[in-house]
């Protein structure tokens, strides 16, 4: 497994958390670190299906406090995960829309008319 920190090619297997989550350790800049770093799920008391079920409704159109009440988590929590998801889905974003080549780029525009009524 390659290094997260400083991208070394031979990091190797150095026993698990308390939770059970793989951890590695760097020979070349000596540091440990768990499979799940740079993720959705590092440091959070969430499961995996906890954060499915919350990412899903969010995306679904419910709000951010009914998606509290369905996932039975406090407010902050959901606001937090939904913002580290769309921080993270946007690094995802840039960073493919960077490796993309193009000649030409056609942009349309969709206008719409909003009708302004004069005060008498």
């Amino acid at each position: 497994m390659e290094c997260i920190l400083c991208g070394h090619e031979k990091a190797h297997k150095h026993g698990k958390t308390a939770k059970g989550i793989q951890r590695y350790k760097c020979p070349h800049c000596g540091q440990t670190f768990p499979e799940n770093l740079n993720t959705l799920y590092y440091n959070r008391h969430l499961s995996s299906d906890e954060v499915h079920t919350i990412l899903q409704s969010h995306a679904e159109g419910s709000s951010l406090r009914g998606v509290s009440r369905i996932s039975g988590r406090a407010y902050g929590t959901v606001v937090s995960l939904i913002r580290d998801a769309a921080q993270k889905a946007q690094m995802v974003h840039n960073h493919e829309v960077q490796q993309i080549t193009t000649e030409e780029i056609i942009g349309d525009e969709m206008w719409s008319f909003i009708k302004k009524t004069e005060a008498l």
